[in-house]
């Protein structure tokens, strides 16, 4: 995209500056769409801004950026309100922590800052979209998403209507990812979904499995890479998660559907309580040469 085609473009507004708020910046960034990213923290942004040009970087090494196309340029505010003062955005992601709370509070004040037909996404990797859909304005312009992490280096998306959400902003939805060389798959508004229905409570067994001395975690991530195929191994992909994500989304899992494997086991409760939440933090269930922002 040229320096003209991005004065055209709209942006797409992130709310959140941690690591999914960064991930899914970076990714559309690097397809040539203009982003601006929003955080309270004027600190977090600048470590985001940081982590990005880092990310940037990553994505075109690993062939993950359009050869044919120039980087979208990125805005930092601290202020939703400044974020939507220029070009309607083309939409808002809501990528805050894994709790509904929180989550809920954010997307109220978008919803009463945007324009009707305007797509909120919020990214959840656990919270049911219609529970999210009581806090805004207008539930039919409200769906959720489960971007991994990194967002710019894996190609599907789960998509998460709500029973209310409108069918064009669906549609809308599936144009920006398909924009952004992403392909999304589309379920049934669930505590959960797919992805962490089956993901998550796996990975609490196997935490389990080393707070009851099985096996270290070294060798449950090696039997699982060399037997089972997982690509990176239940433990390291917790790390890269994000250990109190993990947790929070596991407390969704656990108190909306009651599956007593998604009660949190008491070494990934620990390792929240010591500040190990993996990569992002320097040491998890691995130790990492340098913390993420």
């Amino acid at each position: 995209m040229t320096a003209a085609a991005h004065e055209e473009a709209r942006p797409l507004v992130v709310v959140g500056a941690g690591v999914m708020g960064t991930g899914i910046t970076t990714l559309a960034l690097v397809h040539g769409v203009p982003v601006t990213l929003v955080d309270v923290d004027r600190a977090v942004l600048d470590r985001a801004e940081t982590a990005i040009t880092r990310n940037l970087r990553t994505a075109t090494l690993l062939g993950a950026a359009p050869s044919d196309t120039t980087p979208g340029p990125l805005t930092t505010v601290t202020s939703l309100a400044d974020a939507l003062s220029g070009p309607a955005p083309v939409a808002v992601i809501e990528a805050v922590v894994e709790d509904p709370a929180t989550k809920a509070a954010v997307l109220a004040q978008v919803s009463s800052a945007v324009s009707a037909g305007t797509p909120i996404i919020s990214n959840t990797s656990s919270i049911p979209v219609d529970e999210l859909a009581a806090a805004v304005t207008r539930p039919a312009d409200l769906l959720g998403t489960h971007f991994m992490n990194p967002a710019y280096l894996i190609t599907t998306v789960e998509v998460v209507p709500g029973p209310r959400t409108a069918a064009d902003v669906v549609s809308s939805a599936k144009k920006l990812l398909g924009e952004l060389r992403r392909t999304p798959i589309v379920v049934r508004d669930s505590p959960g979904f797919v992805t962490s229905r089956l993901l998550h409570p796996m990975i609490n067994d196997a935490a389990r499995l080393v707070q009851e001395g099985v096996a270290s975690a070294e060798d449950v991530d090696a039997l699982m890479r060399g037997c089972l195929g997982h690509p990176t191994g239940p433990l390291r992909t917790a790390d890269l998660i994000g250990i109190d994500n993990l947790v929070d989304a596991l407390d969704v899992l656990h108190r909306r559907i009651g599956d007593e494997r998604s009660r949190p086991c008491e070494l990934l409760l620990e390792k929240v309580r010591d500040g190990h939440h993996g990569r992002k933090s320097g040491r998890g269930f691995y130790d990492y040469e340098e913390a993420q922002p």
